[in-house]
């Protein structure tokens, strides 16, 4: 009896763990969507800020917001510095604000993601989220959240064995790696061809 109570307390557990990372995935647009597009980046690569910076918007005025469309964003972080503004993306509550807080975190890359020393980065990246909604504790826990941590490492461990991914920004629509140029034409070509 206590070995079946043990396998049932595992389950609902395991269960529990997956829906709250499930839900800290940043992702937006419609579940029925005809094509899901997985971006796999690390917040300090300049290549996934540019993707970003370049495409996002357009991307979401075009597919996103017509129900076209379903973009996840995938950690992948690099470096401590990238790990650390993964987890504080993460901890904020409002999926609206995450992705303006993921759109500030690119934009200001080259201000915060500079140097050595891991607590300038730190205090630049706080700087970013107080202004969409976290406070100093709730980032300074964010920093210190260990099983955060976990998740997001044991997700790009995931994504290196399942997506083989060998640089970023590594892009998936519909679970086939898109080999296309990086700007908003050749993407809308790929995903014309998928509606």
């Amino acid at each position: 009896m206590k070995k079946i109570i043990n396998i049932i307390l595992l389950i609902f557990l395991t269960s529990s763990t997956l829906s709250a990372g499930e839900a800290k995935l940043l992702k937006i647009g419609s579940v029925d969507a005809r094509i899901t597009i997985k971006v796999f980046s690390s917040l300090t690569c300049p290549h996934c800020a540019n993707f970003h910076n370049k495409i996002y918007n357009d991307l979401k005025k075009e597919y996103i917001d017509k129900k076209k469309v379903k973009f996840e964003h995938h950690g992948f972080p690099l470096d401590l510095a990238a790990l650390n503004a993964e987890k504080m993306l993460r901890c904020s509550q409002d999926n609206e604000k995450k992705f303006l807080l993921l759109s500030e975190i690119y934009e200001k890359q080259d201000q915060w993601a500079v140097g050595s020393d891991i607590n300038i980065i730190n205090e630049s990246i706080k700087k970013m989220g107080l202004k969409f909604g976290l406070n100093n504790t709730e980032i300074d826990t964010c920093f210190k959240d260990e099983v955060l941590q976990d998740q997001i490492l044991n997700e790009r461990i995931d994504a290196q064995k399942n997506y083989k991914i060998s640089k970023t920004p590594t892009i998936y629509l519909n679970e086939k790696k898109y080999e296309g140029k990086h700007d908003f034409t050749s993407l809308k070509k790929s995903l014309d061809k998928l509606l």
